[in-house]
């Protein structure tokens, strides 16, 4: 498995391209195996706050879909998952007993280059011909099985 520093990178770049999705399989991941204790962010350790980041992770990946939704490099959009990656490195990090700081901020950049990265992406893709929806789809599969293969 990953250090927890290759791991906050990685789920925050997951964060990036679906804010809701890393903190699911983070809370996911806790709540299913003993951690240390995590002080503030016990939370995430809970199976209830797993269950409601799941809903929340699979509400997203529908309302990505629609028309309506706003790009994810959107000053709103991409605050919220600079916030989800940085919870996800600290929680990380914190389960790790390293930094804290320096989890959030690794899992902070991995959301804003995920963020980019995979906006310019899709949008590239879509303009060469492929459907949005089939690029979105795809992506949704990179996110999770990503995130599952570093969290171990």
């Amino acid at each position: 498995m990953p250090n927890a520093t290759t791991q906050a990178f990685i789920i925050g770049v997951v964060s990036g391209m679906r804010s809701a999705l890393g903190p699911a399989l983070v809370s996911h991941r806790l709540s299913q195996r003993p951690s240390p204790d995590l002080g503030r962010l016990n939370f995430m350790r809970a199976s209830t706050t797993a269950t409601v980041l799941k809903v929340a992770a699979a509400g997203e990946l529908i309302g990505d879909k629609l028309p309506m939704t706003p790009a994810r490099v959107n000053p709103g959009p991409l605050s919220g998952r600079v916030v989800s990656g940085a919870l996800c490195g600290a929680v990380l990090s914190r389960s790790a007993r390293q930094s804290v700081t320096a989890g959030a901020s690794i899992g902070a950049l991995g959301a804003v280059v995920g963020s980019y990265a995979f906006y310019h992406l899709r949008r590239d893709l879509t303009r060469r011909g492929l459907a949005d929806g089939v690029v979105a789809v795809a992506e949704d599969a990179l996110a999770f099985t990503g995130g599952l293969a570093v969290l171990g």
